[in-house]
């Protein structure tokens, strides 16, 4: 037998049945579900969820990948509707973002204030305040018996990589252009300099406000009343009750049965429920563009393990489309990035200009992250809307140039290096760099730093100096990069949308609909990507310390040896 033939023959198989799977997926259950009134909707709240447009083959198939959009329209459609009576969250455990975190606290909040009964039940062990944060914006909070989630207050994580790399005898040469723009110093230094020391601090004291007087509304009490309890460290839901975090202790089905054992609907019957049965009429359409993860030059969305990227050609396209679409007013463009190249970020700005020079109106929604490249990209819109605890700026510039020379003569390897040109050693990554090549790298950022400050003065309206004086390199979160003119107004994606319907001069109390950008992709290409994408495995899943996980992440995409606007991309905010 062909053993070449029948593994052919066996892959034929396995596509065949997929697309059988896919047709019988399409083709049925189109129908929309009756609703009853007085309904509770049961939401799960579990997971990641993405900045961007979900690929239905590799969700099925390849593992969940929860969309943010989705579970945000899935509330806000329960808002409107007259039978949903009560919105029960099973909230079993978070891994998202500050940004992403508050976006979907203030849509249960909105339910509340828009007459729903709003219950979220806690059933999850561990330590974390994704959970809670979430949680708290319910009018009524309960938790497992079996359950735990330390109530211990805010924490910041930050590694260091350069006893590392002295013990492998690797030198890290760099040159930097700010005195914050500290990413360097996790690969070259053993500890944080004072300027990432005070910036650390400025961060974490702005999310733990942020945090704590979130807390304080939804509870009831003063924000020192709040410290109080954190310092308390309640553990368990006992003395969680007791504090006045919680409202119950129950079981699930304990819950149920002390609200009457209502009709429940899941939320996967509940996305059937199209818009226009809740009401929705929308007289125009915005354009929904995504940029998600370390901003690259070139095409495509993902990295080889699966990692989500911003790529220049990808993001300039969606644009294009957006702009030829006249059914489509106004652009929001959602960053979620810690930055990248600066020629891809440039290019992506460039396509934003032109969309606006066609008249169409951009609005910029800031996600967990949108620093330093992801900044870059922002910063011609017409307007910037932030979350509170989104880590923004950090408009600076670096580059890292590692010597490997010490590391050979450990492993007992030889080199020689030959070059043409009084500077060719900057090409080299054996020996350490001559003065008059540093000088060149030097040069180097000076002129990228050069031109970000450029783009900022030229998008936000102020002079360089002020500019320069804000930069360096500097991490702020969004209520502080609204107080010092980076960002224009706090809130999410709501926000963002009455934003580019101002701009749009759309009426504010219209709906509109949304058109999410880059556009799913061919079933063919779905289905390649689905065999492939197990192939290598995610760097998001594998088994290391957030923060070393978020690094290897970012750092994955982006070329080595060239500068870059890249946020120190190892802070990880418990």
């Amino acid at each position: 037998m062909n053993r070449g033939m029948f593994a052919m023959s066996k892959k034929g198989w396995i596509l065949l049945g997929l697309l059988a799977l896919v047709v019988v997926w399409m083709f049925t259950g189109n129908s929309e579900p009756a609703i009853e009134d007085g309904s509770t909707l049961v939401v799960d709240i579990q997971g990641a969820y993405v900045d961007g447009v979900v690929s239905p083959m590799l969700s099925l198939f390849a593992g969940p990948e929860q969309s943010l959009l989705q579970a945000v329209s899935r509330l806000r459609k329960a808002e409107r509707d007259p039978r949903i009576e009560t919105v029960l969250l099973r909230i079993r455990g978070v891994e998202m973002g500050w940004g992403q975190a508050e976006e979907l606290r203030g849509r249960i909040a909105a339910l509340g204030e828009a007459g729903k009964r709003t219950i979220a039940l806690l059933e999850y062990e561990g330590y974390g305040n994704g959970s809670y944060y979430l949680a708290s914006a319910a009018g009524h909070v309960a938790a497992t018996p079996g359950g735990h989630n330390p109530f211990v207050g805010i924490a910041g994580e930050y590694l260091f990589y350069g006893g590392l790399m002295e013990k492998l005898g690797i030198e890290v040469e760099y040159e930097r252009i700010g005195q914050y723009k500290s990413a360097v110093e996790s690969y070259a230094h053993s500890k944080a300099t004072d300027p990432n020391r005070e910036m650390m601090r400025s961060m974490l004291g702005s999310v733990e406000k942020t945090f704590v007087g979130a807390i304080a509304d939804s509870r009831g009490m003063t924000a020192d009343e709040v410290r109080e309890i954190i310092d308390g460290a309640p553990t368990s839901p006992t003395e969680m009750l007791d504090a006045g975090l919680i409202d119950q202790i129950a079981f699930y089905d304990e819950l149920m049965e002390s609200l009457g054992d209502p009709t429940t609907v899941d939320s996967a019957t509940y996305d059937g429920v199209s818009p226009e049965t809740v009401g929705f009429e929308p007289v125009s359409t915005l354009a929904l563009i995504y940029g998600s993860g370390p901003v690259v030059t070139g095409s495509g969305d993902r990295t080889a393990s699966g990692g989500r990227v911003m790529a220049s050609e990808t993001v300039a396209a969606s644009i294009r489309e957006a702009v030829e679409n006249e059914d489509v007013s106004a652009i929001i463009f959602r960053v979620n990035s810690p930055g990248g190249s600066p020629l891809a970020s440039d290019l992506i700005l460039r396509e934003l200009e032109r969309a606006q020079e066609e008249g169409k109106p951009v609005v910029v929604s800031m996600s967990d992250y949108a620093a330093s490249g992801g900044y870059y990209v922002a910063a011609g819109a017409d307007s910037i809307v932030s979350y509170a605890a989104t880590l923004t700026g950090s408009i600076g510039v670096f580059t890292i140039r590692p010597s490997f020379g010490g590391l050979y003569e450990k492993l007992g390897i030889g080199f020689e290096s030959v070059t043409h040109g009084a500077n060719a050693d900057l090409l080299l990554v054996s020996d350490a760099l001559t003065p008059e090549a540093r000088g060149v790298l030097k040069r180097d950022v000076e002129s990228i730093y050069s031109l970000f400050l450029d783009r900022v003065v030229d998008g936000r309206g102020m002079s360089r100096d002020a500019v320069h004086a804000i930069a360096q390199g500097r991490v702020w979160t969004g209520e502080q990069a609204v107080e010092i003119g980076l960002v224009d107004r706090i809130g999410g994606l709501r926000v963002a949308v009455e934003e580019a319907m101002e701009l749009a001069d759309l009426d504010p109390g219209a709906d509109v609909g949304i058109i999410e950008y880059p556009r799913p992709k061919p079933l063919g290409q779905q289905l390649a990507e689905l065999l492939g994408v197990r192939a290598t495995a995610s760097l998001a899943e594998l088994p290391l310390p957030p923060a070393l996980r978020q690094m290897l992440v970012t750092f994955e995409a982006l070329p080595a040896g060239k500068p870059m606007l890249v946020m120190p991309g190892h802070i990880t905010i418990h």
